[in-house]
């Protein structure tokens, strides 16, 4: 394999712990502790980036850097050629004069770089003295010895290698002689030695993938490894998130989501091959294909084909074949395609094997090592062999009958231009998509027939009574079904036009009332209601019907968004007895649903919760996952609204585990059940809970579903994430999505008023309620009441900052905003998006809105934080905190020291628990600042728990439910909240979050150390 170019002004990401590793072998050869380090890795991973920078590391610390390269000369190559070239560096330093006169064996090295002596007594006084030099230089100045490319070292080099490593320098300095142990100089003007190990740290890289089977370098690593003052350290592919930093950071501007991710995709963790695959995408001529297309730039390929082509003819006909199959080939199916003997086929599958270009891999199949080598290999095939083996593999797949290779089948018939036969394999795989619960594969093979449709004669189409509007209906429930909310809409659009004039009235509704409750998920209202309105008029109620039920259901749904409650609840009273006239169970469920989100309040009374459980056992026994999770939502949303925190995480859980065993985690409920689960994670305090979470999920949710970890930047922002903003200003980036809006929203405001900068933060609310409004058609969207409360903070700053200047007109200005701003939050508190009041979450926000006002208009509020405080108490123990802080400067203000320090020692105690470094930082401030410092607690004030109350506190502490204390501690959950009703009366506590903050303050249990966000 030819050299790799590298780029030194690119950025150094990742490898932070094997930089690390490296530094620290640094370190102890400065102490006089010598060691080696093997570094291997495979070809333009990032092996000379990574020893450039720990060489930079040991130039900073005052060690010589000497680097010697070995290059490939093919058989012929010069001995000794990188320790000539590290004699050079020293011979041409002053500093190592007297070193090189002491060793006069070295001499001819320095000459034409001939073998330094042909007799086996010349070899060993050469290796002597080479020892003797770096250990005499290492005296002068600590050494690093850098050999790059080992995998190209001739005998010679790789002989005194081993003698270095093994009987030289990072040996005791007695193995040298005892002349050289004594100190004594062996030459006029020769340093004296210590007698210890030399300052000498010797790091040496190879190429992992061009070791094959009989590289002479193999034996030598195997040898060298045993050594105890030799390490080996193995660069591996870089994280895919790494390889995303870097191609950023290698571009001026910015560079494309989808083309950042194609190019992680394809580089698997190579930082050359992500800098060509970039460059390439970069030099791209406009109205050309790039990197979006499957080519391999020129300059990589040339690289990538330099160990294919040292194959045999015969294996590299294997390799063509393979390439043809894919990444990975089954030994059968290769074998069948080849037509080779077993006997010829075993051995050129051995070659490519030993070359590391092939890796075999369970249940008899081969893998390419690297996916570029394999589009490298393909690329070179003549377009009529491709043709040909394309078409060979699809009769191969066709013969076998397997649904799980439709896929493959599909794509090789349509390479081989068979497109009859690939329409009626992508038609196959997308059934099996489907069966195996895989929506978004299933996507991909109804657009690929989609595209295929035309191209393929009526007699030739499979699947008699197929139309086009009916498989794009499919594809769009897909595309739903898979979190691709705006490809749902668009490709029922697409239905919609197919179907023309001349469709049937059914399939002429099922299209419409399709179209409106997909953009119902994009949060287009009133084209919803307009779509579902003309689906329900075209099918008569009479005689009863399925497609007039699910019109009149999605009617319903659309009817309600856009206000029109009595002719949405006139609708579903009569789809419901309809429904149940049909046995349609699950349309039965959603019907029932809706009507209880009709009347207000009633899903967060007992009433409305027993017919949600109702609607959910009829959609499970109907087996509609969707519907059953709409119930549980719904179930746990009037849970969170009603302030029952952990009865509503129960209802998320289960809604979660129908979402993973319906395969369907990225489906709109699905969605709406994360979003909530991290919601209630963040805000009953579980901040880790939540992160892990949101981290957990990154990788499996489609690009478009990110609110559904938004409350994780909640944590991040609260924590001081100075990035957090920016992750939210990224959600908000694509298509209107009503919740990302809603989620950057509440982390982009609250960023605004942590700034100070009250006209940003007034301006996002206005802003923000105007667009969830308009797009939505909905009035007083709920959230409006915590972006006021949030503006509010900054605006009562402001206030207060120019009252104490003086600032009349001023003071006036933000007063009047504070009052404009209080009373979006009283309207919106009082009737929000369902028309009535909100729960104790909406109520709490309202009274940290109402101190704000108070302290705008006058200054701070006893009062009226001691109101926010009590509000707040019902489960969010960060904005109890921060309620805290306000009220401790407000009892400040008014002289109650001793409770203005209780309840700043209470909001300092949760900040430290949560790990919100700013609130703790700024509750610090105060306390010096008001000379509050917390006075240690005695003897006295210490509660007297029972062994088992202390296990239940600790539990409490970390944010368990009763019922999970129970499980934990083998008790019932009812044995649980007797006990936890125990520890609130000893501890004179009015919740549970109170309760751990005094335990943490008495010291009866240790915090646990907050993770980095």
């Amino acid at each position: 394999m030819g050299p790799v170019s590298q780029t030194f002004g690119t950025p150094f990401i990742g490898r932070a712990d094997e930089l690390a590793r490296l530094t620290g072998v640094l370190t102890r050869a400065h102490q006089g502790d010598p060691r080696a380090v093997l570094v291997a890795g495979d070809a333009g991973v990032g092996k000379t980036r990574t020893l450039a920078e720990a060489a930079a590391h040991a130039t900073d610390t005052g060690m010589t850097v000497l680097t010697g390269h070995c290059v490939d000369l093919g058989d012929v190559g010069l001995p000794y050629l990188p320790f000539t070239e590290i004699l050079g560096l020293l011979a041409a330093d002053e500093r190592f004069a007297a070193a090189l006169s002491a060793h006069p064996a070295v001499d001819r090295l320095l000459g034409s770089g001939a073998d330094g002596g042909s007799d086996a007594g010349g070899r060993l006084r050469l290796f002597e003295g080479m020892a003797g030099l770096l250990a005499d230089a290492a005296e002068v100045t600590p050494l690093l010895l850098v050999l790059e490319d080992l995998h190209w070292a001739d005998q010679s080099s790789r002989d005194l290698l081993r003698f270095l490593l093994s009987r030289g320098v990072l040996q005791s300095s007695q193995a040298l002689g005892p002349a050289r142990a004594s100190g004594t100089p062996t030459a006029a003007g020769a340093p004296a030695r210590r007698g210890g190990p030399p300052r000498l740290a010797i790091f040496a890289s190879y190429r992992a993938d061009d070791l094959h089977r009989r590289h002479p370098l193999r034996p030598l690593l195997a040898e060298l490894v045993r050594l105890p003052a030799v390490d080996r350290l193995e660069l591996r592919p870089m994280a895919d998130a790494e390889v995303a930093r870097l191609v950023r950071a290698l571009h001026t501007d910015p560079v494309p989501d989808t083309t950042v991710r194609r190019i992680v995709e394809r580089a698997e963790g190579n930082a050359f091959y992500a800098e060509e695959l970039l460059a390439a995408t970069a030099d791209a001529v406009p109205g050309e294909p790039g990197l979006e297309g499957s080519a391999v730039p020129s300059g990589l390929a040339d690289v990538l084909l330099i160990r294919f082509e040292q194959l045999s003819a015969t294996a590299q006909q294997v390799l063509r074949t393979a390439a043809v199959a894919g990444r990975r080939v089954e030994h059968e199916l290769l074998r069948d395609a080849v037509q080779l003997p077993e006997d010829e086929l075993e051995s050129a599958l051995r070659e490519a094997v030993g070359r590391q270009l092939l890796v075999p891999a369970e249940g008899g199949t081969y893998t390419f090592r690297h996916a570029l080598t394999r589009e490298a290999v393909y690329a070179d095939l003549l377009p009529g062999e491709r043709v040909r083996l394309h078409r060979s593999f699809a009769g191969l797949l066709a013969g076998r009958g397997r649904p799980a290779e439709s896929a493959e089948r599909a794509h090789h018939s349509r390479e081989s231009h068979d497109l009859a036969d690939a329409l009626t394999a992508s038609l196959e795989a997308a059934d099996h998509a489907a069966r195996v619960g895989a929506p978004a594969e299933e996507l991909r093979h109804l657009e690929a027939a989609l595209d295929l449709w035309p191209a393929v004669a009526p007699e030739e189409r499979p699947q008699e009574g197929l139309d086009t509007v009916t498989l794009t209906l499919r594809a769009s429930g897909a595309a739903a079904h898979a979190g691709e909310s705006h490809r749902a809409v668009s490709l029922t659009r697409a239905a919609l036009a197919r179907a023309g004039s001349d469709a049937d009235s059914e399939l002429a509704a099922r299209v419409r009332y399709t179209l409106a409750g997909n953009l119902m998920r994009v949060d287009s209202l009133k084209a919803a209601f307009t779509y579902s309105s003309e689906a329900l008029a075209m099918i008569p109620a009479e005689p009863p019907s399925r497609t007039w039920v699910w019109a009149a259901a999605t009617h319903v749904m659309a009817a309600r968004y856009m206000g029109h409650d009595q002719d949405a609840q006139r609708v579903a009273r009569q789809a419901l007895v309809v429904a149940e006239e049909l046995q349609l169970h699950d349309a039965q469920a959603d019907l029932i649903i809706s009507l209880v989100g009709l009347e207000g309040r009633n899903r967060r009374a007992a009433e409305g919760r027993t017919r949600l459980r109702e609607a959910r056992e009829l959609a499970r026994s109907a087996g509609n996952a969707s519907i059953e999770m709409r119930a549980l939502f719904n179930l746990a949303i009037g849970c969170y609204e009603s302030g029952e925190l952990d009865e509503c995480l129960t209802w998320l859980s289960d809604g979660l585990d129908r979402a993973g065993r319906a395969r369907a985690l990225a489906s709109p409920y699905a969605l709406e059940l994360r979003y909530l689960q991290t919601l209630v994670l963040y805000t009953l305090g579980r901040w880790d809970e939540c992160a892990r979470a949101a981290a957990r999920d990154a990788d499996q949710l489609p690009a478009a579903a990110g609110f559904a970890t938004g409350p994780a930047l909640y944590v991040a922002q609260a924590r001081g994430d100075q990035g957090a903003a920016d992750r939210a200003r990224a959600l908000i980036a694509g298509p209107f999505d009503w919740m990302a809006t809603l989620v950057a929203s509440i982390v982009l405001t609250d960023a605004d008023a942590l700034r100070g900068d009250a006209e940003a933060a007034v301006a996002r609310v206005r802003s923000t309620v105007a667009t969830l409004t308009d797009e939505a058609g909905i009035n007083h969207p709920d959230v409006g009441v915590r972006l006021a409360a949030l503006a509010l903070a900054a605006v009562a700053d402001r206030a207060e900052e120019l009252r104490r200047a003086g600032d009349t007109a001023g003071t006036r200005h933000w007063t009047e905003t504070a009052t404009e701003l209080v009373e979006l939050a009283r309207v919106t508190a009082t009737k929000g998006e369902d028309g009535s009041q909100q729960g104790p979450e909406g109520l709490a926000w309202l009274a940290r809105a109402e101190a704000e006002w108070a302290r705008a208009r006058s200054g701070p509020d006893v009062g009226a934080w001691e109101k926010a405080v009590a509000a707040f108490a019902y489960g969010d123990p960060y904005e109890l905190a921060r309620c805290r802080r306000r009220l401790a400067e407000a009892l400040l203000t008014a002289d109650r020291r001793e409770d203005a320090a209780e309840q700043a020692r209470a909001a300092h105690d949760t900040a430290a628990r949560l790990g919100a470094v700013p609130l703790r930082e700024d509750v610090e401030t105060l306390i010096r600042r008001g000379r509050l410092a917390p006075a240690p607690a005695s003897a006295h004030d210490t509660a007297s728990l029972t062994s088992r109350e202390n296990d239940v506190l600790r539990l409490l502490a970390r944010g368990r439910t009763n019922r999970q204390i129970g499980e934990e501690l083998f008790i019932s959950g009812k044995t649980a909240s007797v006990h936890v009703s125990n520890i609130l009366a000893k501890l004179g506590a009015a919740g549970r979050t109170e309760a751990v903050a005094i335990a943490y303050r008495q010291g009866l249990i240790e915090p646990e150390s907050a993770p980095s966000p």
